[in-house]
């Protein structure tokens, strides 16, 4: 913040909703194309939203994303709660670095840069490129069923790191980021969070994980989720002691990057439990900030489900992709894309072009 405090309630004062005024306009922009009214479907919302979010009609198309994944390892995955092993996430960074994974294909084919940083990977650095490195805050974050995932200090240096970055983006051009995570125990913590925030009880929330778990695995999720949330309720107050015990490094930086992109009025597709817990969060700080998210994608995850409904978020892709890794929230990039493109190209009934009508709200 400002003064160099972290003051999380200062959030709900920084945070300003997208320019409601020029919505107005674009609907009226839209009206005079003569398309009869809903003929583009969720196309026409999205437009009327980045016209608002942008502060301009006609829209701008998106010239700028970015592919932004935060990576960690959780203590929690000791138990078995995931069918990939505790501390292998360093893999699924490794095959997003070489391009292999699914996610780095789409982004490559979508022609949106991809950057990766690891807030908590159990693995040397030295293995990694150092400007994925260099912002960890530990090697795996603590298990939340028995300790808190990270001390106070550890949790305000994730949250800050990601509110650095989210800065980075916005003083960089980026115009739209597609928000992931690459974690092994990462929907535990996630199921933590949303049954803390929703007042639901664990079995409600644990969902199967982006590898498939079996019945004895998902049993044992299930307890780890109910034991770490018996430990989130006493701090719901404080959300972020709410991150440090339960949440993990990654998805401390999550809520601290969508904060304060709101804060610099930079729109945010989430992928799937992960970032929708890591919103709900971020709805608890400041409650106008889901203003500028959008939910990429629905899956078969019960958290993501209760996340977004808490939060009014209607996914925008019904793919039900579950590999992770970001991969769902980018086959809604040009859903995105084909918006702006068309609300900005639509000709209107004046026929004379729009600049005489333009406006730019800064």
């Amino acid at each position: 913040m400002p003064d160099g405090t972290l003051n999380l309630d200062a959030f709900s004062d920084l945070i300003q909703r997208p320019h409601g005024g020029l919505r107005r306009d674009a609907e009226e922009r839209r009206a005079r194309t003569g398309l009869p009214r809903r003929a583009l479907g969720r196309l026409d919302e999205l437009g009327e939203w980045l016209a608002a979010a942008q502060a301009q009609v006609p829209v701008q198309p998106i010239r700028s994303p970015r592919f932004l994944l935060f990576a960690g390892d959780h203590g929690v995955a000791e138990l078995g709660v995931s069918a990939r092993p505790a501390g292998s996430a360093h893999s699924l960074v490794r095959s997003a670095l070489d391009g292999d994974s699914p996610a780095a294909i789409l982004a490559r084919r979508l022609e949106v840069p991809l950057r990766i940083v690891d807030m908590s990977l159990d693995c040397d650095p030295a293995e990694l490129p150092e400007d994925v490195t260099r912002h960890r805050v530990r090697r795996s974050s603590g298990r939340l069923d028995v300790e808190d995932s990270l001390t106070g200090a550890e949790a305000e240096q994730a949250f800050r790191t990601g509110m650095a970055l989210a800065d980075e983006e916005a003083d960089s051009g980026t115009d739209l980021v597609v928000l992931g995570d690459l974690s092994v125990g990462g929907t535990t913590a996630a199921g933590a969070l949303v049954a803390a925030l929703c007042g639901t009880d664990a079995s409600v929330v644990t969902g199967r994980g982006g590898a498939q778990i079996d019945d004895l695995a998902w049993m044992r999720k299930c307890a780890a989720i109910r034991d770490g949330l018996r430990r989130a309720r006493p701090v719901l107050g404080d959300q972020l002691r709410l991150l440090a015990t339960v949440a993990g490094a990654d998805l401390t930086a999550m809520t601290g990057f969508l904060l304060q992109s709101a804060v610099r009025r930079t729109p945010v597709i989430l992928d799937g439990v992960v970032s929708a817990a890591c919103a709900l969060v971020g709805q608890r700080v400041a409650f106008r900030a889901p203003d500028w998210w959008l939910a990429g994608q629905a899956t078969d995850e019960p958290a993501q489900a209760k996340a977004l409904d808490r939060m009014s978020l209607e996914p925008l892709t019904d793919h039900r992709i579950v590999v992770g890794g970001g991969a769902g929230a980018l086959m809604a990039v040009p859903l995105v894309r084909a918006a702006a493109d068309l609300a900005a190209g639509l000709p209107t009934d004046t026929g004379a072009g729009e600049s005489p009508e333009a406006l730019d709200v800064t």
